[in-house]
């Protein structure tokens, strides 16, 4: 089995006091979002866990839990989000510097094929024009050179209730935030392709497209999986475990067509993301984020209520 921790909230971040009781009392409750009936008891016994896949935007408070999980027996690895967008955008999100200062502490720690730089959602607004994003993903590779082997992008999709945020606000109606179909054709789309392909190559870093239905593979960037169950397949051969399903190595069928993750359990709860950036498809609004806090247990089997 593997575990997502996760698509919905940032535990790392936020939770990583509350994951570890969890990890310690070895189990946890997964609630389906959109049905709250619909709950499971989770093992998060070592021997029932293939591998943990951490999100992130700053996981600096779990850094010094690692070696209990790595004591315990626990193969993870991270996907770590590092956009530079101005505080429109991200408002509580920690400096690049200070985010990038961990990326190079974890990969150190963990190596530099279990640290996985994500940069999405590729937004393109007024203030962040295609210009912006290539500047700013060659500035971040150059100072990510040697910590991390893959790169992964993906497009901003506008769903409903991230067009009403915008919508909504005075100040972000203004900045004509574009969605990847208003995004001047396929020739434009290769061509930014084919530049970040040439700078990830520069600094040894494949790249690879999450949930993306544009093809850019003549550019060099191939449609990837984030929950990876080749990555997966390798860290379980070197700790010298079988997997405990095969079953969890096919295509998760719970998320969109064009993702290629195999299945996982997500640990998260959406509503509880203090990042509060004004893409997040994961919170619906700040006063659902803080009823949600209010009920956030550290002992909690579950991570609200």
């Amino acid at each position: 089995m593997i575990i997502s921790a996760s698509r919905r909230t940032d535990i790392p971040k936020f939770f990583s006091e509350w994951f570890m009781r969890r990890v310690k009392e070895g189990f946890f409750y997964s609630k389906n979002p959109f049905n709250p009936s619909d709950v499971k008891r989770v093992s998060l016994l070592p021997e029932d866990v293939d591998a943990v896949v951490f999100w992130s935007k700053d996981p600096a408070p779990l850094l010094e839990h690692l070696g209990e999980l790595d004591s315990m027996g626990y193969r993870y690895y991270f996907q770590f989000t590092l956009n530079d967008y101005p505080r429109t955008f991200e408002p509580n999100v920690p400096p690049l510097k200070d985010r990038m200062t961990t990326f190079r502490r974890l990969a150190d720690r963990i190596g530099p094929s279990r640290v996985i730089w994500r940069y999405d959602p590729i937004i393109l607004s007024v203030l962040t024009p295609l210009d912006y994003h290539i500047g700013r993903i060659a500035g971040i590779a150059k100072s990510l050179e040697g910590f991390t082997e893959r790169l992964v992008i993906s497009f901003l999709d506008l769903y409903a209730r991230v067009r009403r945020r915008l919508a909504s606000s005075g100040e972000l109606s203004g900045l004509g935030i574009l969605d990847i179909s208003q995004f001047g054709g396929k020739e434009t789309l290769l061509d930014f392709g084919a530049q970040v392909s040439q700078i990830a190559a520069v600094h040894d870093m494949d790249v690879s497209t999450c949930s993306e239905p544009v093809d850019l593979s003549s550019v060099g960037i191939q449609p990837g999986a984030c929950v990876d169950g080749a990555l997966i397949g390798r860290l379980l051969a070197k700790s010298g475990k079988l997997p405990s399903s095969m079953a969890f190595f096919g295509k998760d069928p719970g998320q969109r067509p064009e993702c290629l993750c195999v299945r996982s359990v997500d640990m998260g709860a959406y509503n509880t993301c203090r990042h509060g950036c004004v893409y997040c498809y994961a919170n619906y609004s700040p006063s659902a984020v803080e009823k949600n806090l209010a009920r956030h247990r550290l002992d909690g089997p579950w991570l609200i209520g």
